[in-house]
């Protein structure tokens, strides 16, 4: 029996509290405008002491010539709970909740030298597209 269980997150004092996992701390105001956005998906998994090892984050899409599919959009495990499933759980259940959701598909993107993503995804089903290019905008506004 795995030592966590996942759980989809509705409040969002729930990611204010796990903001150790994310890569900057999460504000109330962020956790709450996550939450009430329409498609995204946050689930955390949680130890059995209550403590928070892991998160998944995603956003449902929809194109009007395609089929709806989630954007995986980030996912990150504590470094003492890698290696023993719970990136592989999180995918998992972000695949049954986008499957609930009427997707047909699920994606994402990382770097080309990150290994360990580059298996824990090939793991959980994935292909890996090596041709694909991110085009990215970092400033919008250009501050």
């Amino acid at each position: 029996m795995a030592g966590w269980t996942v759980v989809q997150v509705t409040d969002p004092a729930e990611l204010v509290a796990a903001s150790y996992l994310f890569d900057r701390p999460v504000s109330p105001e962020g956790a709450a405008d996550t939450l009430r956005r329409p498609g995204h998906v946050v689930l955390l998994a949680r130890a059995a002491d209550g403590s928070d090892v892991g998160f998944v984050s995603g956003v449902e899409m929809r194109h009007p010539d395609k089929d709806a599919e989630l954007f995986l959009y980030e996912l990150g495990v504590d470094a003492a709970w890698r290696r023993q499933g719970v990136a592989t759980a999180l995918l998992a259940a972000l695949r049954d909740v986008a499957l609930a959701r009427g997707c047909r598909g699920m994606w994402t993107g990382t770097e080309a030298d990150n290994a360990a993503a580059l298996a824990t995804y090939r793991a959980a089903g994935a292909e890996i597209d090596a041709g694909s290019v991110f085009v990215v905008w970092d400033d919008l506004a250009g501050d």
